[in-house]
């Protein structure tokens, strides 16, 4: 038998105990009637069949492929929930102001309340009540008119303006919530209207509207 011969007889039986793989992406290698992995040689190099390409070596293993690792998929980051709306406080209500005429309280020239001024702020201590300063202040604040000297009518209408608080306090307004003020003849609410008004008790009369005492209360609502 010639030496030629006996070499297409190895081939020959080595190519019948096995078959080219039927799967796609691994055609183009030969595979064992029942190996799992393509066909080495006793180089460790993959067998090629006819139809190996170089854009056919995609099996892992052979001609230098590395089966690529697919990249973990990194989850989205949650929405940050939206800052929940806050409402602006309201603004604090805008203070009241009251005035009482100095003559329904109290005598001309006098700091000690009449029965009649002491009805007076007796009804009128429901309003300051039901404004009922929160966080606010009452402030009561005297005026005279500008008979006598200066000096005298400041203190005059600061005495005014204690007796008038004193009496709210008396009543239960907390005394701390009562600022005290008294003002004497400025701001007066007549101007000149009274300059040449005479006799002294035609004046008196036409200064009333001077002779007051102002209470202003900033509540709650």
């Amino acid at each position: 038998m010639s030496r030629k011969l006996l070499v297409c007889l190895i081939v020959s039986g080595v190519l019948s105990g096995v078959s080219t793989a039927s799967n796609a992406g691994i055609e183009a290698y030969v595979q064992g009637a029942t190996a799992t992995p393509v066909w080495k040689n006793s180089f460790g190099e993959c067998w090629h069949t006819g139809t190996w390409t170089k854009e056919a070596a995609t099996v892992e293993g052979c001609d230098g492929y590395v089966k690529p690792v697919p990249a973990a998929v990194v989850p989205a980051p949650a929405p940050m929930p939206e800052p929940a709306k806050t409402e602006p406080p309201p603004p604090p209500p805008q203070p009241v102001v009251y005035t009482l005429k100095a003559d329904v309280l109290f005598d001309f020239d006098k700091s000690v309340l009449k029965p009649e001024g002491k009805k007076t702020l007796d009804s009128f201590y429901d309003e300051i009540k039901a404004a009922d300063p929160q966080n606010g202040f009452a402030r009561v604040t005297g005026y005279a008119d500008r008979i006598g000297t200066e000096q005298y009518n400041l203190k005059l209408s600061q005495e005014r303006a204690k007796t008038v608080a004193d009496y709210l306090v008396d009543k239960g307004k907390q005394e701390e919530k009562i600022k005290i003020e008294g003002l004497g003849e400025s701001n007066p609410v007549t101007g000149g209207t009274c300059d040449k008004v005479r006799p002294r008790k035609a004046l008196i009369d036409c200064l009333a509207p001077d002779r007051r005492v102002e209470i202003e209360v900033q509540g709650k609502k």
